[in-house]
């Protein structure tokens, strides 16, 4: 089985069929691959994913016409040949004689010309085809173009440094269970293992490796002293008021990094979690089982209350909301071929009514932590302001922390800022009855 075939495929299901990246590194063609093999299929289309804008670019001076619909595999096995000249090692005759091989293993003989040609003409052109690619930010940066403007206007004096960040590669992260163990000891624990790491800066349970490992070769993982966690996403627990048992909601729990951290920072609450998705709903019980935690795990869509909600309120909510995902796109490069512009207005709505239907199952004094791993203002301080416009029992409280930037309501950390992915966080408390004068 032709390794770079594979690949190919592998991009096509992502590019032109609207896979996810993580699912079709699943399919059965990858997961047959001795593991070296595998780790080379997904390193690659992890590259081509994230480069996907500039390798198209480069390919349309390439190509005298578009490539048919029917050879879109053809086209991906270009994009990594292009990938492997422009970012990997291989010598380039060596990659340029790999990617015409695996021709054979897509069956399409007659292409070998054209890959041929293609790869040399590349070689032959790359100073002059490479400059004037870097003069087109959507191509620089490898961003589709209406997701650039969204964050040249949203962030008009970061947006380069967002693009940037957004196309590196993520440091692994990961939260020390407090409950087993403490990170200064798992930092010693990690040394000894030959996998040197530094505590985080703004969590205080994060220790991000110099060297990303499979998650299986960290020391203890199985007996549940660490989980992998990025540290922006690590604030939400810090954030939420919670108090010995006090009832506390995590509303849209999947796959349970946070609902675990905060039965790690609060053990004596009495944490439901609830997803939509009865199949990620299997990763929180994994986590949960793993990390020797407790919680009420409910499969329902938390904005149809008359499916789960038995009337007790709540004293703590987190809304982990449903959004763009466009402060974690160094994680998941596929965001940006699979998410478009008409998204965002569909998201927003969802947001909306989330906030709306929770906000009547939080306990007057009670507080809801709004978050969000998206860098737009329409899902995050705008869809506040909304809110606190249209429910007068809901005030907005101050996060006065040292990480990210306060913004009209809540604060936004931007991708790469401290090493973090981006996220929103807002803090609201409801206002008891007795308040209103």
């Amino acid at each position: 089985m032709n390794i770079r075939a594979v690949a190919a495929r592998t991009l096509q299901k992502v590019s032109y069929q609207g896979e996810s990246l993580s699912d079709a590194l699943q399919h059965s063609s990858v997961l047959a691959l001795a593991p070296a093999d595998r780790a080379w299929v997904q390193n690659a289309c992890y590259g081509c994913v994230r480069w996907h804008g500039r390798l198209g670019a480069i390919l349309r001076q390439l190509l005298a016409k578009p490539m048919k619909a029917s050879d879109r595999d053809i086209e991906c096995l270009l994009r990594l040949g292009l990938y492997q000249l422009l970012y990997q090692r291989t010598p380039d005759h060596a990659a340029v004689h790999e990617t015409v091989q695996a021709v054979r293993g897509l069956k399409k003989q007659w292409a070998s010309k054209l890959v041929n040609g293609v790869l040399r003409g590349f070689l032959r052109q790359r100073e002059s085809l490479l400059a004037e690619i870097e003069q087109v930010p959507t191509a620089r940066y490898s961003f589709p173009p209406w997701l650039t403007a969204a964050i040249q206007q949203a962030w008009p004096a970061d947006w380069e440094a967002i693009l940037q960040a957004s196309n590196e590669h993520p440091p692994l992260t990961l939260r020390v269970n407090t409950l087993q163990t403490q990170s200064a000891h798992y930092l010693q624990v990690l040394q000894t293992a030959g996998l040197p790491a530094t505590a985080t800066v703004h969590a205080a349970q994060g220790v991000e490796l110099q060297t990303a490992v499979p998650v299986k070769e960290l020391p203890e993982f199985d007996a549940g002293h660490v989980s992998v966690q990025d540290a922006a996403a690590q604030q939400a627990a810090a954030l939420l008021p919670c108090q010995a048992g006090q009832r506390v909601l995590d509303a849209c729990a999947a796959p349970g990094g946070k609902t675990c951290h905060l039965l790690e920072r609060y053990p004596d609450i009495d944490l439901v979690a609830l997803d939509s998705s009865a199949t990620r709903l299997i990763q929180v019980h994994e986590n949960l089982t793993r990390l020797g935690l407790e919680a009420t795990v409910k499969a329902a869509d938390a904005a149809e209350l008359d499916c789960w909600w038995d009337g007790q309120a709540f004293d703590c909510i987190l809304l982990d909301a449903p959004c763009s995902a466009t402060g974690v796109i160094r994680r998941h490069p596929d965001i940006k071929l699979l998410r478009k512009q008409k998204d965002v207005a569909v998201l927003q709505q969802e947001q909306a009514k989330l906030l709306s239907k929770l906000w009547q199952t939080l306990q007057p004094g009670g507080y809801l932590l709004y978050a969000t791993c998206s860098i737009l203002p329409e899902e995050n301080n705008l869809q506040v302001e909304a809110f606190l416009r249209d429910h007068t029992d809901a005030i907005h409280c101050n996060i006065d922390v040292a990480w990210g930037r306060a913004l009209s309501v809540g604060r936004q950390i931007l991708p790469g800022e401290a090493g973090m992915d981006g996220f929103y966080y807002a803090l609201l408390q409801k206002v008891a009855r007795s308040d209103f004068v």
